[in-house]
């Protein structure tokens, strides 16, 4: 039976520690939301908060998935991949949560849906991605993986990246005022793609300085990117958005929690030792949890 339906043990059926808190991970968001519109502290329109909080999550999520294989490159610790089918499922759900919300929303009338998606860019922007995430879980079975192939099953899942773009581009055009949160997770998204290409020309494998000069690399590029938004979306001057990077008087700026992000993958290269010492113990396992999809 596809370890998708016993998402809590290993492929020798036994019990899998990493597993069990990935699944405990994933859905501790969905019971915060569930307990908080018990509560009703979502506040005055519940229903558009939910909305906005499985988007985030699933949009989060998206990035803990794509942070699978950089860690795991970094760490050399092959067991990471074992947890990476939990989080993209959970992606899904999120997603498939937050349209149905959507659809509440607009009291399931599906021509008005329908319609709405047509006129308005970020909704078929966001239908495209959910498209494109259905298209990679219905294939993430073993069984699809061994009728398509290890190769042609890796050259679709590299979508996940365009799903990953159009979510931030649906991101920052729903988000209108506040972009703080789709420029936090361009930038993670811009540092995992960046790390994957530079260890693939590198041989698949990256310094620790090379992570390093990432991580710095992308949260430069995360700040530009957010002056030139509000530069061009409101006129604000360049250098003083650029400036305000330096001011945490009121909050960190996105560029920080980029580089925070890079220093994770920094710490987790300047670790490989460690796991390295751990190797010999799960190489068995881990083997058979390679074949999970990502």
């Amino acid at each position: 039976m596809s370890s998708l339906l016993i998402p809590l043990t290993d492929r020798a059926g036994r019990f899998a520690p990493l597993k069990c808190a990935a699944l405990a991970a994933v859905l501790a968001p969905a019971l915060w939301i569930g307990i908080s519109a018990f509560e009703g502290r979502l506040g005055s329109r519940p229903v558009m908060e939910a909305i906005h909080q499985t988007g985030l999550w699933a949009v989060r999520l998206l990035a803990l998935t794509l942070a699978v294989t950089p860690l795991r490159l970094a760490t050399r610790w092959p067991k990471l991949v074992s947890i990476r089918r939990i989080l993209g499922v959970s992606v899904l759900a999120y997603a498939v949560l937050h349209v149905g919300l959507f659809a509440y929303d607009q009291h399931f009338a599906a021509l008005h849906i329908a319609s709405e998606i047509v006129k308005r860019l970020y909704l078929a922007i966001g239908f495209v991605a959910l498209m494109l995430l259905c298209l990679l879980s219905g294939t993430s079975t073993d069984r699809m993986i061994a009728r398509l192939g290890s190769r042609r099953w890796t050259r679709l899942h590299r979508a996940v990246y365009a799903i990953a773009a159009l979510a931030s581009v649906h991101f920052f055009m729903q988000s209108k005022l506040d972009v703080t949160q789709p420029t936090i997770m361009a930038g993670i998204f811009a540092l995992l793609l960046g790390y994957r290409v530079l260890a693939a020309s590198a041989g698949g494998d990256l310094s620790a300085a090379g992570v390093a000069a990432l991580a710095l690399g992308a949260a430069t590029a995360t700040a530009l990117g957010e002056a030139l938004w509000f530069a061009v979306s409101a006129g604000a001057p360049l250098a003083l958005v650029l400036a305000a990077n330096l001011d945490f008087s009121y909050m960190a700026r996105p560029a920080w929690y980029v580089l925070a992000a890079g220093l994770v993958l920094f710490a987790a290269r300047l670790s490989r030792p460690a796991f390295a010492r751990r190797a010999p113990r799960v190489r068995r396992r881990a083997l058979g949890d390679a074949k999970a999809p990502g």
